[in-house]
């Protein structure tokens, strides 16, 4: 293959890229010189040769969640997200070849089918992907040491510094390495030879392996295998980017247990939850993570989290979170009543639950916890997560011994959990560390951890990896011969130092307390955000601009350059944020449905808007809630017109108008748009016993019906042959749910809609009375938003949900389709509505399929129209695995995602209601 060239690979260089990229989700904070977006292997090689050539370090990012700084870099940092995020499921799912830049979730979506999952099970699996994993050599719960991606990969292709390309599993591969790389394939069998001579070393190797342990390199690889090509890919197993990039993973999977217990235990103190741990573990159980009395105060806040968690009057209190798991119910039974047997001896009565929706509750405190903890720090501090492992015996004096040091150092809300059946706690402090003393202060308590984690006989990193921050003591830890092995590694492998520079091995002895972040106070909406990556894989912009994380970070960029009085960067870093942050967000939420802080960055992004609008803009829009029945029946008209004559008559005037007056003021139009729809209060249903208003999205009478009568008539038909009567709401014409206004940021428009929507909706239902409808799910979830303080009484319901439950145990059968592809929406996903619409999916179909990368559209209203770049890039990968499904219908909830998934497609999506009422129109014998 042609070696690619520096103009064939995308590099940014603008300064909102460059701060954009800058910070992972640790507490270090360097600024790239340039972010290169690679897009193969061979373009990677090309980086390296590169970077060697000129002596500028390289560092790879792909989730960026790692916590102790492996991926931040003041040079080169390689994007390795965007486009290695290829998962291919082999021999029935025993095997599984992944890029490294897809998620943990992702991969394990893939494998679900066939009863399989890959080992490690790192909390922030949503959010973290493969190569993070393998070079951090994550674990999580329940992998432990016996299922993490040391011993569960199968094969890779590595990129080695030279720009060697070495793949693992070919038949030549040992041949091969030793051709292309003779001196690193003698340099390891020296090493291997000499660290087996060594006896303390061996004995160091075997007693710090037996536990969960990413300190330094995995130097028991020199142990454990004889080939150099066996060595060579165990070496790159928690190397963190400093030997080479791991281009792609093919693992063993481990079967998905399909019997499972769970149970939150809380214990008066750390000390009695901790005591009781050696117990459990002879028990048999898969994971036991620990929470201290910090971390249940923060959980306690959250809504979702178990009522034994809210109603605690947290004092010195402890939890274990303890599940049990087997391939069978009796199997699971006997394990359960040992784990019970041990509780109870240490006087604790413990609940164990196996139904699904308690023990997600259950997980659902845990693995947003760090985040969680995280986000209610004091605003302008900085949080410090860092992991430890002991040898379980020792546990309990070690977390006493932790706790005492957070508060012998001034770290009085520092917070202690972690995976305890391994004997690996995390600990967590917070602090500006820009103040006077900080960083002092900071190293004293980590000289101390040090002391006090050597001396139990444990590791300073259990899965996190070593990074920057505990790069300077990893000769400590093994010792002058071993580390002497370790140096030696690096040398082979990146004899120019080139790669990630002061991870693993440090620049000197204090580098562990350099570059650390400086996290200023921003915007309310954001604040909290402890830049954790979890919004990123559900953004929409994420693989064109920017995501609700690096929006967030511009913002804190742009403060602290203020702050310093740098007028330039904060120029530059204003003029990108208008298309980067404002123009190209969705405003959609779903980063609010990941983000452990329910942080909506398009709540920001609303706030940023409503300081771009002229006075001429607000005015407009105002003045448009007043006659907007006469807006969208202009609209619809336009639409009409423009389906009718030739599509240059319309493209031309139209790209013209959007150059004179720019691509955020005047939608694109594109001939798959359709001619426009019917006015909404045109036709009432026959008089009978109202048990519904009904206020049709105005959207319906913007854009016309793909075929057929369109949402409103097939709902009405429906509730019809029910025999239900709903009735139109009161001057529904001239109503909307007000999301044009509150995403545009025209509170002024948006008050007065609100205004003329709450005076309606008190007469149409009575008071309240009556349940209020809404056929398209963003304008259901307007709808509740402006209600929620105005009519708290009313009850706002989806269309798609009153079907389910009211309709369809009342409609006469149909014969179904064959298959439907359904779109799950923003919307949908954040009301509960998929449940429903795939309740009524299954009315519709034989074969319900929801694609295992479905995400928001991004036509987000008129968003799509504005910018169809946007849609194109978020429905990437949600297209071609519907193309690639052939299936007959397709369908979803909200008429402007079915455009934006129409044209994403080729396919003509309705709504699922309009699919469910055209099998009734053709009777029962009907079909397709």
């Amino acid at each position: 293959m042609p070696v690619p060239t520096r103009a064939q690979i995308e590099r940014r260089t603008r300064a909102i890229d460059r701060h954009a990229y800058a910070p992972d989700a640790s507490h270090f904070l360097l600024i790239p010189e340039e972010v290169a977006v690679a897009a193969s292997a061979h373009e990677v090689a090309a980086l390296m040769r590169e970077a060697v050539a000129t002596s500028r370090p390289i560092t790879f990012r792909s989730g960026g969640t790692s916590l102790s700084g492996q991926s931040v870099s003041d040079s080169i940092l390689v994007d390795v997200r965007k486009n290695f995020g290829s998962v291919e499921v082999l021999d029935r799912g025993q095997l599984v070849k992944t890029g490294p830049g897809s998620t943990v979730r992702r991969v394990n979506a893939a494998l679900l089918r066939h009863g399989r999952r890959i080992g490690p099970d790192p909390a922030s699996e949503a959010a973290c992907t493969i190569g993070g994993v393998v070079a951090d050599n994550s674990s999580g719960m329940s992998c432990g040491t016996t299922a993490n991606s040391y011993a569960t990969v199968a094969a890779m292709e590595i990129v080695l510094p030279s720009g060697t390309i070495v793949n693992t599993a070919a038949v030549d591969a040992d041949a091969d390495l030793a051709r292309h790389e003779p001196a690193l394939v003698a340099g390891l069998l020296a090493l291997r030879d000499r660290v087996r001579a060594d006896r303390q070393s061996v004995a160091t190797i075997e007693r710090l392996f037996a536990m969960k342990n990413t300190m330094g390199y995995g130097v028991n690889a020199f142990l454990d295998f004889d080939r150099p090509l066996d060595i060579l890919m165990h070496l790159m197993i928690g190397s963190e980017g400093t030997l080479g990039f791991i281009s792609s993973v093919t693992w063993r999977t481990v079967p998905v247990l399909p019997a499972a217990a769970t149970a939150l235990v809380v214990f008066p103190s750390l000390t009695a939850a901790t005591d009781v741990l050696p117990a459990l573990v002879a028990s048999g159980a898969a994971t036991i993570e620990l929470m201290d009395a910090a971390s249940l105060r923060v959980g306690a806040l959250d809504s979702a989290s178990p009522a034994t968690v809210r109603e605690l009057d947290v004092d010195e209190h402890a939890a274990l979170l303890i599940e049990y798991q087997a391939p069978t119910t009796a199997a699971l039974d006997a394990l359960v009543a040992g784990g019970r047997g041990a509780l109870e001896h240490a006087g604790v009565v413990p609940v164990f639950t196996a139904d699904s929706t308690e023990r997600a509750a259950l997980w659902h405190l845990r693995k947003g916890l760090y985040a969680a903890v995280a986000g209610a720090r004091p605003s302008g501090t900085t949080a410090l997560l860092e992991d430890i492992v002991v040898p379980v015996a020792e546990l309990s004096r070690t977390c006493r011994g932790v706790q005492a040091l957070l508060a012998a150092h001034g770290y009085p809300e520092g917070v202690i959990f972690g995976h305890a059946k391994d004997g690996n706690i995390h600990f967590m402090v917070t602090d500006d560390f820009a103040a006077d003393g900080a960083l002092d202060r900071f190293a004293a308590f980590t000289d101390d951890l040090v002391d006090l984690v050597l001396a139990a006989g444990g590791s300073l990193k259990a899965e996190h990896g070593t990074g920057r921050m505990m790069a300077p003591f990893v000769e400590r830890q093994y010792g002058a011969e071993l580390y002497a092995v370790m140096v030696e590694i690096k040398r082979l492998f990146d004899p120019t130092e080139s790669l990630n520079p002061g991870v693993i091995i440090p620049t000197d002895a204090r580098s562990h307390l350099r570059d650390i972040a400086w996290t200023p106070a921003i915007e309310i909406e954001a604040d909290r955000c402890v830049e954790c990556g979890y919004c990123e894989p559900v953004c929409p912009s994420r693989d064109l601009t920017l995501t609700p994380r690096q929006r967030i970070v511009v913002r804190r960029a742009r403060e602290r350059a203020r702050r310093s009085g740098d007028t330039a960067l904060v120029a530059e870093l204003s003029r990108d944020e208008g298309y980067d942050s404002v123009q190209t967000c969705a405003v959609d939420g779903m980063c609010q449905t990941a983000c452990p802080v329910l942080i909506n960055t398009g709540d920001l992004v609303k706030r940023l808007r409503v300081a771009d609008h002229t006075a001429l803009e607000r005015g407009a829009w105002t003045a448009a809630a007043g006659v907007w029945g006469a807006g969208t029946v202009a609209a619809s008209a336009a639409l009409t017109v423009a389906k009718a004559v030739p599509a240059s008559l319309v493209g031309t005037p139209n790209r013209l108008a959007r150059a004179a007056l720019g691509a955020d003021t005047v939608p694109l139009w594109s001939p798959e748009l359709p001619a426009g729809g019917r006015r909404r209060g045109s036709r009432r249903p026959a008089a009978g016993v109202e048990v519904a208003a009904y206020l049709p999205a105005c959207v319906n009478t913007m854009f016309g019906p793909a075929s057929g009568p369109g949402v409103q008539r097939s709902f009405q038909e429906l509730c019809e042959l029910a025999d239900i009567e709903v009735a139109l709401i009161a001057d529904v014409d001239g109503l909307c749910c007000g999301t044009p206004w509150s995403s545009k940021g025209l509170p002024g428009g948006y008050e007065r809609m609100a205004a003329r929507v709450v005076a309606a909706v008190r007469e149409s239902t009575d008071e309240g009375r009556l349940p209020l409808l809404c056929d398209a799910s963003s304008c259901t979830e307007g709808l509740r938003s402006m209600l929620a303080t105005r009519l708290p009484h009313v009850e706002v319901v989806d269309v798609v949900t009153f079907v389910a439950n009211e309709l369809l145990p009342k409609l006469p059968p149909a014969t179904k389709a064959g298959s439907v592809s359904l779109h799950p929406t923003c919307s949908s996903a954040r009301l509960g509505l998929d449940a429903d619409m795939a309740l009524v999916a299954a009315a519709v179909a034989d074969d319900v399929r929801v694609p295992q990368d479905w995400g928001c559209c991004a036509f987000a209203g008129d968003r799509g129209l504005l910018h169809p770049e946007l849609t194109a890039s978020a429905t990437r990968r949600e297209a071609a695995e519907v193309r690639a499904a052939d299936s007959e219908l397709h369908a979803s909830c909200n008429r402007t995602c079915e455009l934006g998934m129409t044209r994403a497609t080729g396919a003509v999506y309705r709504h699922i209601v309009e699919e469910l009422a055209e099998l009734h129109r053709r009777g029962p014998s009907g079909g397709r």
